[in-house]
Protein backbone atom coordinates (compact mmCIF):
# COMPACT_ATOMS: atom_id res chain seq x y z
CA UNK A 1 0.00 0.00 0.00
CA UNK A 2 2.84 2.19 0.96
CA UNK A 3 4.42 1.71 -2.41
CA UNK A 4 1.46 2.26 -4.74
CA UNK A 5 0.93 5.76 -2.54
CA UNK A 6 4.56 6.47 -3.30
CA UNK A 7 4.07 5.67 -6.60
CA UNK A 8 1.12 7.87 -7.50
CA UNK A 9 3.04 10.75 -5.54
CA UNK A 10 5.83 10.32 -7.72
CA UNK A 11 3.65 10.13 -10.80
CA UNK A 12 1.86 13.29 -9.92
CA UNK A 13 5.51 15.37 -9.11
CA UNK A 14 6.64 14.07 -12.55
CA UNK A 15 3.64 14.80 -14.06
CA UNK A 16 2.89 18.67 -11.98
CA UNK A 17 7.05 18.97 -13.69
CA UNK A 18 6.07 17.99 -17.14
CA UNK A 19 3.41 20.79 -16.77
CA UNK A 20 5.62 23.51 -15.79
CA UNK A 21 7.78 22.97 -18.56
CA UNK A 22 5.50 23.06 -21.03
CA UNK A 23 4.66 26.26 -20.06
CA UNK A 24 8.03 27.31 -20.20
CA UNK A 25 9.40 25.84 -23.29
CA UNK A 26 8.65 27.85 -26.29
CA UNK A 27 8.88 24.95 -28.35
CA UNK A 28 5.19 23.77 -26.82
CA UNK A 29 3.78 26.51 -27.94
CA UNK A 30 4.56 26.62 -31.87
CA UNK A 31 1.95 29.28 -33.81
CA UNK A 32 0.23 27.96 -37.03
CA UNK A 33 2.67 29.88 -38.68
CA UNK A 34 5.68 27.51 -37.22
CA UNK A 35 3.88 24.88 -37.80
CA UNK A 36 3.41 25.30 -41.49
CA UNK A 37 5.32 25.64 -45.01
CA UNK A 38 6.35 29.38 -44.27
CA UNK A 39 4.20 30.14 -46.69
CA UNK A 40 0.71 29.94 -44.08
CA UNK A 41 -1.35 32.36 -41.77
CA UNK A 42 -3.40 31.10 -38.89
CA UNK A 43 -7.12 31.28 -39.44
CA UNK A 44 -9.38 33.70 -37.34
CA UNK A 45 -10.50 30.68 -35.40
CA UNK A 46 -6.96 29.60 -35.24
CA UNK A 47 -5.72 32.55 -33.87
CA UNK A 48 -8.50 33.16 -31.20
CA UNK A 49 -7.89 29.37 -29.69
CA UNK A 50 -4.09 30.18 -29.62
CA UNK A 51 -4.29 33.07 -27.78
CA UNK A 52 -6.72 31.84 -24.91
CA UNK A 53 -4.61 29.14 -24.38
CA UNK A 54 -1.76 31.25 -23.74
CA UNK A 55 -3.90 33.58 -21.63
CA UNK A 56 -4.95 30.27 -19.53
CA UNK A 57 -1.40 29.47 -19.16
CA UNK A 58 0.69 32.34 -18.43
CA UNK A 59 -0.69 34.75 -15.55
CA UNK A 60 1.21 37.67 -17.35
CA UNK A 61 -1.08 37.37 -20.85
CA UNK A 62 -5.13 38.33 -20.43
CA UNK A 63 -7.07 37.97 -23.04
CA UNK A 64 -10.56 40.52 -23.33
CA UNK A 65 -13.72 41.08 -25.26
CA UNK A 66 -14.43 44.27 -26.24
CA UNK A 67 -17.12 45.87 -27.90
CA UNK A 68 -18.24 44.18 -31.23
CA UNK A 69 -17.43 44.33 -34.71
CA UNK A 70 -19.71 44.28 -37.81
CA UNK A 71 -19.44 40.54 -38.10
CA UNK A 72 -21.01 40.20 -34.51
CA UNK A 73 -17.65 39.41 -32.90
CA UNK A 74 -15.95 41.45 -29.84
CA UNK A 75 -12.49 42.67 -30.50
CA UNK A 76 -9.97 40.41 -28.46
CA UNK A 77 -7.47 42.16 -26.99
CA UNK A 78 -4.20 40.34 -26.04
CA UNK A 79 -1.77 42.10 -23.32
CA UNK A 80 1.65 40.98 -21.43
CA UNK A 81 2.65 42.49 -18.86
CA UNK A 82 4.44 41.05 -16.12
CA UNK A 83 2.46 43.21 -13.40
CA UNK A 84 -0.97 43.35 -13.04
CA UNK A 85 -2.50 45.98 -15.01
CA UNK A 86 -5.60 48.42 -14.27
CA UNK A 87 -6.59 50.04 -17.14
CA UNK A 88 -8.53 52.89 -15.25
CA UNK A 89 -5.23 53.67 -14.02
CA UNK A 90 -2.98 56.13 -15.55
CA UNK A 91 0.98 54.35 -15.40
CA UNK A 92 3.50 57.26 -16.10
CA UNK A 93 5.92 54.99 -15.20
CA UNK A 94 5.16 52.35 -17.89
CA UNK A 95 5.35 52.26 -21.46
CA UNK A 96 1.89 51.47 -23.18
CA UNK A 97 1.95 50.13 -26.71
CA UNK A 98 -1.02 49.10 -28.96
CA UNK A 99 -0.76 46.77 -31.98
CA UNK A 100 -3.50 46.79 -34.36
CA UNK A 101 -3.43 43.30 -36.74
CA UNK A 102 -6.01 42.22 -39.57
CA UNK A 103 -7.24 45.95 -40.54
CA UNK A 104 -6.84 44.53 -43.82
CA UNK A 105 -6.73 40.65 -43.76
CA UNK A 106 -4.97 39.71 -46.49
CA UNK A 107 -2.31 41.66 -45.22
CA UNK A 108 -1.86 39.11 -42.21
CA UNK A 109 2.05 39.68 -41.54
CA UNK A 110 1.09 41.03 -37.83
CA UNK A 111 -0.72 38.58 -37.08
CA UNK A 112 1.24 35.77 -36.96
CA UNK A 113 3.91 37.88 -36.24
CA UNK A 114 2.37 39.27 -32.69
CA UNK A 115 1.57 35.53 -31.88
CA UNK A 116 4.81 34.27 -31.76
CA UNK A 117 6.16 37.89 -30.34
CA UNK A 118 3.51 37.55 -27.32
CA UNK A 119 4.33 33.94 -26.61
CA UNK A 120 8.36 34.56 -26.59
CA UNK A 121 6.91 37.61 -24.27
CA UNK A 122 5.26 35.21 -22.04
CA UNK A 123 7.93 32.37 -22.07
CA UNK A 124 10.47 34.95 -21.23
CA UNK A 125 12.53 33.86 -24.93
CA UNK A 126 11.91 37.62 -25.45
CA UNK A 127 12.86 39.88 -22.27
CA UNK A 128 11.49 42.80 -21.56
CA UNK A 129 11.14 45.36 -18.76
CA UNK A 130 8.46 45.13 -16.00
CA UNK A 131 7.58 48.68 -17.14
CA UNK A 132 6.27 47.46 -20.60
CA UNK A 133 2.51 46.94 -21.02
CA UNK A 134 2.14 45.45 -24.68
CA UNK A 135 -1.40 44.90 -26.46
CA UNK A 136 -2.56 43.84 -29.30
CA UNK A 137 -5.56 43.89 -31.15
CA UNK A 138 -5.34 39.94 -32.28
CA UNK A 139 -7.55 39.92 -35.61
CA UNK A 140 -9.64 43.54 -35.96
CA UNK A 141 -11.43 42.89 -39.63
CA UNK A 142 -12.99 39.80 -38.07
CA UNK A 143 -15.65 39.46 -40.46
CA UNK A 144 -12.91 40.00 -43.40
CA UNK A 145 -10.74 37.37 -41.80
CA UNK A 146 -13.66 34.73 -41.60
CA UNK A 147 -14.05 35.47 -45.62
CA UNK A 148 -10.86 33.77 -46.74
CA UNK A 149 -9.59 32.82 -49.80
CA UNK A 150 -6.72 32.75 -52.23
CA UNK A 151 -6.81 35.21 -55.38
CA UNK A 152 -7.88 38.83 -53.94
CA UNK A 153 -4.20 39.80 -53.13
CA UNK A 154 -3.41 39.57 -57.00
CA UNK A 155 0.06 41.53 -56.29
CA UNK A 156 1.08 39.48 -53.21
CA UNK A 157 3.49 37.12 -52.87
CA UNK A 158 1.95 34.35 -50.04
CA UNK A 159 0.23 33.51 -47.76
CA UNK A 160 -1.71 30.28 -50.06
CA UNK A 161 -5.21 32.26 -48.23
CA UNK A 162 -5.94 34.80 -46.46
CA UNK A 163 -8.71 36.85 -45.50
CA UNK A 164 -10.36 39.80 -47.74
CA UNK A 165 -9.99 43.64 -47.74
CA UNK A 166 -13.27 44.72 -46.80
CA UNK A 167 -14.91 44.09 -44.22
CA UNK A 168 -18.61 41.83 -43.57
CA UNK A 169 -20.26 45.25 -44.72
CA UNK A 170 -17.61 45.68 -47.31
CA UNK A 171 -16.07 48.69 -45.66
CA UNK A 172 -12.54 49.32 -45.68
CA UNK A 173 -11.58 49.82 -41.89
CA UNK A 174 -9.02 51.90 -42.63
CA UNK A 175 -10.72 54.34 -43.78
CA UNK A 176 -13.18 54.86 -41.02
CA UNK A 177 -11.69 55.88 -37.58
CA UNK A 178 -13.37 59.44 -38.06
CA UNK A 179 -17.08 58.50 -39.48
CA UNK A 180 -17.47 55.15 -37.73
CA UNK A 181 -19.59 53.63 -40.00
CA UNK A 182 -18.73 50.26 -38.63
CA UNK A 183 -19.13 48.62 -35.05
CA UNK A 184 -15.34 47.84 -35.91
CA UNK A 185 -14.46 51.65 -35.51
CA UNK A 186 -16.79 52.30 -32.24
CA UNK A 187 -14.89 48.81 -30.55
CA UNK A 188 -11.41 50.50 -31.43
CA UNK A 189 -12.92 53.71 -29.51
CA UNK A 190 -13.21 51.59 -26.75
CA UNK A 191 -10.04 49.67 -27.05
CA UNK A 192 -7.60 52.99 -27.86
CA UNK A 193 -9.26 54.76 -24.63
CA UNK A 194 -9.14 52.23 -22.52
CA UNK A 195 -5.56 51.83 -22.97
CA UNK A 196 -4.71 55.29 -24.30
CA UNK A 197 -0.92 54.24 -25.66
CA UNK A 198 2.42 55.95 -26.01
CA UNK A 199 3.05 54.10 -28.78
CA UNK A 200 0.56 52.78 -31.69
CA UNK A 201 1.42 49.97 -34.62
CA UNK A 202 -0.43 49.30 -37.43
CA UNK A 203 0.36 46.02 -39.70
CA UNK A 204 0.14 45.98 -42.95
CA UNK A 205 1.68 45.50 -46.25
CA UNK A 206 2.76 47.27 -49.37
CA UNK A 207 1.29 47.69 -52.75
CA UNK A 208 3.32 49.54 -55.49
CA UNK A 209 6.78 49.70 -56.88
CA UNK A 210 9.03 47.22 -56.53
CA UNK A 211 12.56 47.39 -54.73
CA UNK A 212 15.35 45.48 -52.47
CA UNK A 213 13.35 46.41 -48.90
CA UNK A 214 11.32 43.48 -47.38
CA UNK A 215 10.29 46.34 -44.59
CA UNK A 216 9.17 49.47 -45.04
CA UNK A 217 7.97 52.35 -41.92
CA UNK A 218 5.01 54.71 -42.55
CA UNK A 219 5.06 56.75 -39.61
CA UNK A 220 2.64 59.25 -38.77
CA UNK A 221 3.29 62.62 -40.48
CA UNK A 222 5.65 64.28 -37.96
CA UNK A 223 4.79 68.30 -38.47
CA UNK A 224 0.64 67.22 -38.75
CA UNK A 225 1.48 64.97 -35.66
CA UNK A 226 3.33 68.45 -34.37
CA UNK A 227 4.91 70.15 -31.42
CA UNK A 228 6.81 67.83 -28.97
CA UNK A 229 5.23 64.70 -29.79
CA UNK A 230 6.04 65.18 -33.67
CA UNK A 231 9.97 66.23 -33.16
CA UNK A 232 10.31 63.29 -30.91
CA UNK A 233 8.85 61.00 -33.31
CA UNK A 234 10.90 61.99 -36.24
CA UNK A 235 14.39 62.79 -34.82
CA UNK A 236 14.64 60.14 -32.27
CA UNK A 237 12.12 57.24 -32.75
CA UNK A 238 12.30 56.98 -36.64
CA UNK A 239 16.09 56.86 -37.11
CA UNK A 240 16.65 54.53 -33.83
CA UNK A 241 14.32 51.69 -35.00
CA UNK A 242 15.97 52.50 -38.64
CA UNK A 243 20.14 51.95 -36.81
CA UNK A 244 18.56 49.21 -34.14
CA UNK A 245 17.24 47.07 -37.38
CA UNK A 246 20.55 47.76 -39.41
CA UNK A 247 22.39 46.14 -36.42
CA UNK A 248 19.92 42.99 -37.08
CA UNK A 249 21.34 43.43 -40.88
CA UNK A 250 17.47 44.01 -41.87
CA UNK A 251 17.38 47.52 -43.96
CA UNK A 252 14.29 49.12 -43.63
CA UNK A 253 13.39 52.56 -45.83
CA UNK A 254 10.00 55.07 -45.59
CA UNK A 255 6.86 53.69 -47.25
CA UNK A 256 7.78 53.86 -51.30
CA UNK A 257 4.75 56.22 -51.95
CA UNK A 258 4.84 56.00 -56.07
CA UNK A 259 2.62 54.40 -58.40
CA UNK A 260 3.03 54.28 -62.19
CA UNK A 261 6.86 55.58 -61.96
CA UNK A 262 9.83 54.42 -60.69
CA UNK A 263 11.01 55.43 -56.83
CA UNK A 264 14.24 56.55 -58.03
CA UNK A 265 12.22 59.96 -59.03
CA UNK A 266 11.48 60.62 -55.50
CA UNK A 267 8.69 60.63 -53.58
CA UNK A 268 6.41 62.17 -50.83
CA UNK A 269 5.74 60.64 -47.50
CA UNK A 270 2.57 59.26 -46.96
CA UNK A 271 -0.23 61.71 -45.37
CA UNK A 272 -2.04 60.02 -42.76
CA UNK A 273 -5.46 61.85 -42.59
CA UNK A 274 -7.68 61.39 -39.35
CA UNK A 275 -9.40 59.03 -40.92
CA UNK A 276 -6.72 56.38 -41.34
CA UNK A 277 -5.47 54.69 -37.83
CA UNK A 278 -2.40 56.46 -37.40
CA UNK A 279 -3.80 60.04 -38.19
CA UNK A 280 -6.69 59.35 -35.75
CA UNK A 281 -4.53 57.94 -32.56
CA UNK A 282 -2.41 61.24 -33.61
CA UNK A 283 -5.60 63.60 -32.30
CA UNK A 284 -4.43 62.30 -29.01
CA UNK A 285 -0.80 62.87 -29.79
CA UNK A 286 0.19 59.17 -29.78
CA UNK A 287 2.95 58.41 -31.75
CA UNK A 288 2.25 55.86 -34.25
CA UNK A 289 3.47 53.86 -37.31
CA UNK A 290 2.10 51.59 -40.17
CA UNK A 291 4.89 48.65 -40.28
CA UNK A 292 4.76 48.06 -44.52
CA UNK A 293 6.34 45.25 -45.75
CA UNK A 294 6.86 44.24 -49.25
CA UNK A 295 4.14 42.35 -50.88
CA UNK A 296 6.65 40.80 -53.25
CA UNK A 297 9.08 39.14 -50.50
CA UNK A 298 8.55 35.87 -49.39
CA UNK A 299 5.70 35.53 -46.58
CA UNK A 300 8.26 34.07 -43.60
CA UNK A 301 10.70 37.27 -44.80
CA UNK A 302 7.81 39.59 -44.06
CA UNK A 303 5.98 37.83 -40.91
CA UNK A 304 10.05 37.67 -38.83
CA UNK A 305 10.84 41.42 -40.07
CA UNK A 306 7.31 42.11 -38.69
CA UNK A 307 8.62 40.93 -35.21
CA UNK A 308 11.82 42.70 -35.31
CA UNK A 309 10.02 45.89 -35.61
CA UNK A 310 7.71 45.42 -32.90
CA UNK A 311 10.69 44.03 -30.80
CA UNK A 312 12.73 47.51 -31.68
CA UNK A 313 9.92 49.53 -30.96
CA UNK A 314 9.24 47.85 -26.97
CA UNK A 315 12.90 48.36 -26.74
CA UNK A 316 12.90 52.13 -27.93
CA UNK A 317 9.96 52.84 -26.58
CA UNK A 318 11.69 51.35 -22.62
CA UNK A 319 15.02 53.31 -22.88
CA UNK A 320 12.86 56.66 -24.00
CA UNK A 321 10.26 55.80 -21.57
CA UNK A 322 10.26 59.23 -19.44
CA UNK A 323 10.81 61.50 -22.92
CA UNK A 324 7.71 59.66 -24.71
CA UNK A 325 5.51 61.01 -21.76
CA UNK A 326 7.13 63.91 -21.24
CA UNK A 327 6.77 64.86 -25.21
CA UNK A 328 3.01 63.50 -25.27
CA UNK A 329 2.05 66.24 -22.11
CA UNK A 330 4.26 68.96 -23.70
CA UNK A 331 2.07 68.17 -26.80
CA UNK A 332 -1.56 68.11 -24.31
CA UNK A 333 -0.65 71.06 -22.46
CA UNK A 334 0.02 72.79 -25.97
CA UNK A 335 -3.23 72.91 -28.17
CA UNK A 336 -4.97 73.46 -24.45
CA UNK A 337 -3.51 76.66 -24.39
CA UNK A 338 -3.28 77.33 -28.02
CA UNK A 339 -5.30 79.97 -29.54
CA UNK A 340 -5.42 78.73 -33.17
CA UNK A 341 -5.16 75.57 -34.57
CA UNK A 342 -3.21 74.73 -38.34
CA UNK A 343 -5.72 72.12 -40.54
CA UNK A 344 -5.26 70.99 -43.90
CA UNK A 345 -0.92 70.04 -44.36
CA UNK A 346 0.19 70.30 -47.52
CA UNK A 347 4.13 69.24 -49.11
CA UNK A 348 6.49 71.78 -48.12
CA UNK A 349 8.49 72.03 -51.71
CA UNK A 350 10.99 73.96 -49.87
CA UNK A 351 12.02 70.85 -47.45
CA UNK A 352 13.15 67.74 -48.12
CA UNK A 353 15.46 64.54 -46.89
CA UNK A 354 17.76 62.59 -48.94
CA UNK A 355 17.78 58.60 -48.69
CA UNK A 356 20.22 56.16 -49.96
CA UNK A 357 17.58 54.00 -51.62
CA UNK A 358 18.03 50.25 -52.35
CA UNK A 359 15.82 49.89 -55.58
CA UNK A 360 15.93 48.04 -59.04
CA UNK A 361 16.22 49.80 -62.56
CA UNK A 362 12.92 50.92 -63.79
CA UNK A 363 12.12 49.33 -67.44
CA UNK A 364 9.64 50.49 -69.90
CA UNK A 365 8.75 48.11 -72.46
CA UNK A 366 5.43 47.30 -74.93
CA UNK A 367 3.42 45.32 -73.50
CA UNK A 368 3.06 41.87 -75.59
CA UNK A 369 -1.01 41.73 -74.44
CA UNK A 370 -2.08 45.55 -74.55
CA UNK A 371 0.71 46.87 -76.97
CA UNK A 372 0.74 50.16 -74.56
CA UNK A 373 3.96 51.05 -72.15
CA UNK A 374 4.46 48.53 -69.15
CA UNK A 375 6.61 50.10 -66.10
CA UNK A 376 8.45 46.84 -64.60
CA UNK A 377 11.56 46.40 -62.67
CA UNK A 378 14.94 44.30 -63.14
CA UNK A 379 15.56 43.22 -60.53
CA UNK A 380 19.08 41.51 -62.06
CA UNK A 381 19.69 45.60 -61.56
CA UNK A 382 19.91 46.15 -58.15
CA UNK A 383 20.82 49.96 -57.33
CA UNK A 384 21.80 52.28 -54.34
CA UNK A 385 20.95 55.73 -55.74
CA UNK A 386 20.15 59.49 -53.65
CA UNK A 387 16.38 60.06 -53.82
CA UNK A 388 14.94 63.44 -52.65
CA UNK A 389 11.94 62.40 -50.17
CA UNK A 390 9.91 64.88 -49.47
CA UNK A 391 8.66 64.24 -45.84
CA UNK A 392 8.34 67.97 -44.44
CA UNK A 393 4.69 69.41 -44.75
CA UNK A 394 3.13 72.93 -43.90
CA UNK A 395 -0.86 73.73 -43.11
CA UNK A 396 -2.73 75.67 -45.70
CA UNK A 397 -5.84 76.95 -43.20
CA UNK A 398 -5.61 78.41 -39.44
CA UNK A 399 -8.76 78.30 -37.18
CA UNK A 400 -9.23 80.57 -34.50
CA UNK A 401 -9.98 77.64 -31.24
CA UNK A 402 -13.19 78.67 -29.99
CA UNK A 403 -13.80 77.96 -25.99
CA UNK A 404 -17.10 75.80 -26.91
CA UNK A 405 -18.78 74.65 -29.46
CA UNK A 406 -22.17 74.58 -29.42
CA UNK A 407 -24.57 71.65 -30.99
CA UNK A 408 -28.10 71.67 -31.18
CA UNK A 409 -29.51 68.35 -29.50
CA UNK A 410 -30.97 67.04 -32.86
CA UNK A 411 -27.73 66.05 -34.41
CA UNK A 412 -27.54 63.14 -31.71
CA UNK A 413 -25.20 61.15 -33.91
CA UNK A 414 -22.49 63.80 -33.17
CA UNK A 415 -22.70 63.66 -29.41
CA UNK A 416 -22.64 59.98 -29.70
CA UNK A 417 -19.61 59.38 -31.29
CA UNK A 418 -17.90 62.48 -28.98
CA UNK A 419 -19.65 60.05 -26.04
CA UNK A 420 -17.68 57.43 -27.66
CA UNK A 421 -14.41 59.31 -27.87
CA UNK A 422 -14.35 60.46 -23.99
CA UNK A 423 -15.06 63.62 -25.37
CA UNK A 424 -16.85 65.89 -21.78
CA UNK A 425 -20.01 67.52 -22.89
CA UNK A 426 -22.24 69.63 -21.18
CA UNK A 427 -25.98 70.36 -21.36
CA UNK A 428 -27.53 73.83 -21.37
CA UNK A 429 -29.42 74.43 -18.04
CA UNK A 430 -32.27 76.37 -19.77
CA UNK A 431 -33.13 78.43 -22.63
CA UNK A 432 -30.29 80.75 -23.36
CA UNK A 433 -29.30 83.82 -25.99
CA UNK A 434 -25.84 83.69 -27.00
CA UNK A 435 -23.68 85.64 -29.04
CA UNK A 436 -21.48 82.72 -31.25
CA UNK A 437 -19.79 82.79 -34.30
CA UNK A 438 -21.81 80.74 -37.17
CA UNK A 439 -20.03 79.67 -40.38
CA UNK A 440 -22.39 79.50 -43.99
CA UNK A 441 -21.06 77.06 -46.48
CA UNK A 442 -20.89 79.63 -49.65
CA UNK A 443 -19.23 77.21 -52.08
CA UNK A 444 -18.30 73.04 -52.27
CA UNK A 445 -17.97 70.09 -54.56
CA UNK A 446 -19.13 66.77 -54.13
CA UNK A 447 -17.41 63.75 -55.37
CA UNK A 448 -19.15 61.85 -57.95
CA UNK A 449 -18.33 58.53 -56.76
CA UNK A 450 -18.92 56.76 -53.75
CA UNK A 451 -15.88 56.59 -51.47
CA UNK A 452 -16.49 54.32 -48.74
CA UNK A 453 -20.06 54.53 -48.54
CA UNK A 454 -19.81 58.34 -49.36
CA UNK A 455 -19.90 61.04 -51.51
CA UNK A 456 -17.31 63.21 -49.78
CA UNK A 457 -16.99 66.94 -49.72
CA UNK A 458 -14.07 68.83 -50.86
CA UNK A 459 -13.23 72.82 -52.39
CA UNK A 460 -15.44 73.99 -49.23
CA UNK A 461 -15.69 77.69 -48.60
CA UNK A 462 -16.99 79.32 -45.67
CA UNK A 463 -17.75 82.41 -44.46
CA UNK A 464 -18.41 83.13 -41.01
CA UNK A 465 -20.15 85.86 -39.29
CA UNK A 466 -21.15 86.83 -35.60
CA UNK A 467 -25.00 85.96 -34.64
CA UNK A 468 -27.02 85.86 -31.82
CA UNK A 469 -29.48 82.96 -31.48
CA UNK A 470 -31.58 81.23 -29.14
CA UNK A 471 -30.83 77.71 -28.01
CA UNK A 472 -33.08 75.40 -26.03
CA UNK A 473 -32.19 73.44 -22.72
CA UNK A 474 -30.02 70.62 -23.15
CA UNK A 475 -28.40 71.34 -26.46
CA UNK A 476 -25.33 69.85 -26.07
CA UNK A 477 -21.97 72.41 -24.73
CA UNK A 478 -18.52 71.29 -25.96
CA UNK A 479 -15.74 72.96 -23.85
CA UNK A 480 -12.24 72.71 -26.20
CA UNK A 481 -10.16 72.74 -22.75
CA UNK A 482 -10.10 69.18 -22.66
CA UNK A 483 -7.88 65.74 -23.93
CA UNK A 484 -9.50 65.43 -27.06
CA UNK A 485 -9.45 68.93 -28.29
CA UNK A 486 -7.45 67.68 -31.54
CA UNK A 487 -10.46 65.18 -32.36
CA UNK A 488 -12.97 68.55 -31.69
CA UNK A 489 -11.13 70.88 -33.96
CA UNK A 490 -10.89 68.14 -37.49
CA UNK A 491 -13.96 66.99 -36.92
CA UNK A 492 -16.31 70.21 -35.87
CA UNK A 493 -14.46 72.76 -38.19
CA UNK A 494 -16.14 72.18 -41.72
CA UNK A 495 -13.01 72.56 -44.16
CA UNK A 496 -10.82 70.26 -42.22
CA UNK A 497 -9.89 67.39 -43.87
CA UNK A 498 -11.80 64.61 -41.91
CA UNK A 499 -14.74 66.61 -40.60
CA UNK A 500 -18.09 65.25 -40.39
CA UNK A 501 -18.88 67.84 -42.98
CA UNK A 502 -16.90 66.75 -45.52
CA UNK A 503 -18.02 63.18 -44.86
CA UNK A 504 -21.81 64.11 -45.15
CA UNK A 505 -23.04 64.02 -41.50
CA UNK A 506 -25.10 67.68 -42.49
CA UNK A 507 -25.87 66.80 -45.63
CA UNK A 508 -29.75 68.01 -44.98
CA UNK A 509 -28.70 71.61 -44.64
CA UNK A 510 -27.88 71.82 -48.15
CA UNK A 511 -31.04 71.04 -49.73
CA UNK A 512 -33.94 73.66 -49.41
CA UNK A 513 -36.52 72.52 -47.26
CA UNK A 514 -39.24 75.15 -48.74
CA UNK A 515 -39.69 77.06 -51.78
CA UNK A 516 -42.07 79.57 -53.84
CA UNK A 517 -44.03 79.76 -56.53
CA UNK A 518 -43.42 82.94 -58.63
CA UNK A 519 -47.18 83.91 -59.07
CA UNK A 520 -47.52 84.19 -55.35
CA UNK A 521 -44.20 85.45 -54.25
CA UNK A 522 -44.26 88.13 -56.87
CA UNK A 523 -45.97 90.39 -54.61
CA UNK A 524 -43.54 90.24 -52.27
CA UNK A 525 -41.00 90.52 -54.14
CA UNK A 526 -42.11 93.74 -54.76
CA UNK A 527 -43.03 94.98 -51.68
CA UNK A 528 -39.01 94.12 -50.40
CA UNK A 529 -37.23 96.03 -53.31
CA UNK A 530 -39.79 99.01 -52.68
CA UNK A 531 -39.04 99.11 -49.01
CA UNK A 532 -35.25 98.33 -49.27
CA UNK A 533 -33.74 100.93 -51.13
CA UNK A 534 -30.18 99.89 -51.19
CA UNK A 535 -31.14 96.01 -52.32
CA UNK A 536 -33.17 97.23 -55.14
CA UNK A 537 -29.80 98.94 -56.14
CA UNK A 538 -28.12 95.90 -55.71
CA UNK A 539 -30.67 93.78 -57.67
CA UNK A 540 -31.03 96.05 -60.31
CA UNK A 541 -26.96 96.40 -61.08
CA UNK A 542 -27.09 92.55 -61.55
CA UNK A 543 -29.49 92.26 -63.76
CA UNK A 544 -27.57 95.17 -65.70
CA UNK A 545 -24.35 93.13 -65.27
CA UNK A 546 -25.89 89.78 -65.76
CA UNK A 547 -27.56 88.45 -68.95
CA UNK A 548 -28.42 85.09 -67.57
CA UNK A 549 -30.10 86.21 -64.21
CA UNK A 550 -31.77 89.33 -66.43
CA UNK A 551 -33.43 86.76 -68.84
CA UNK A 552 -34.73 84.56 -66.04
CA UNK A 553 -38.10 85.51 -63.99
CA UNK A 554 -37.41 82.73 -61.38
CA UNK A 555 -33.63 83.31 -61.27
CA UNK A 556 -34.63 86.95 -60.32
CA UNK A 557 -37.81 85.43 -57.50
CA UNK A 558 -35.05 82.98 -56.17
CA UNK A 559 -32.39 86.08 -55.93
CA UNK A 560 -35.24 88.28 -53.63
CA UNK A 561 -36.37 85.38 -52.11
CA UNK A 562 -33.01 84.42 -50.29
CA UNK A 563 -32.42 87.96 -49.12
CA UNK A 564 -36.41 88.15 -47.75
CA UNK A 565 -37.83 87.05 -44.43
CA UNK A 566 -39.32 83.61 -46.41
CA UNK A 567 -36.28 82.17 -46.72
CA UNK A 568 -35.46 79.38 -44.32
CA UNK A 569 -32.74 79.70 -41.66
CA UNK A 570 -31.44 76.33 -41.92
CA UNK A 571 -30.33 76.02 -45.58
CA UNK A 572 -26.25 76.26 -46.19
CA UNK A 573 -25.89 77.59 -42.11
CA UNK A 574 -23.66 74.98 -40.69
CA UNK A 575 -25.62 73.73 -37.08
CA UNK A 576 -22.61 74.22 -34.77
CA UNK A 577 -21.64 76.86 -33.33
CA UNK A 578 -18.21 78.29 -31.96
CA UNK A 579 -18.60 80.13 -28.37
CA UNK A 580 -15.82 82.45 -27.50
CA UNK A 581 -15.32 83.68 -24.21
CA UNK A 582 -15.47 87.65 -23.88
Amino acid sequence: MRILIALCILVAFTSCNNSTENKSNPTEWKTPFEKGNGNQTATYEEVINYYEELASAFSTVTIDEIGTTDYGNPLHVITFSKKPVKWNKAYPDRIKILINNGIHPGESDGIDATMMLMRDLATGRYEVSENVIFSAIAVYNVGGAINRNSHSRTNQNGPEAYGFRGNARNYDLNRDFIKADTRNAQAFYEVFHRINPDLFIDNHVSNGADYQYTLTHLFTQHNKLGNASGDFLYNTIQPELEKRLLERELDITPYVNVWGRSPETGFTQFMDHPRYSTGYTALWNTMGMMVETHMLKPYQDRVTGTQAIMEEMIQIGTVHLDAIKNARKKSFDHYRNATHYALNHTTNKNKADTLDFKGYEAVNNISDLTGKPLLSYDRDQPFTKKVTYRNHFTPTDSITIPDYYIIPKGWWRIEDLLRRNKIKIEYLSSDTTLVVNRYRIENFKSSTSSYEGHFPHRGIELSSKDVELRFRESDILVSTDQPGIRYLLETLEPQGQDSFFKWNFFDTILQQKEGFSSYVFEQTAKELIEKNPKLAEEFFNKKETDSKFANSNYAQLEWLHKRSKNYEKAHLNYPIYRLFNK
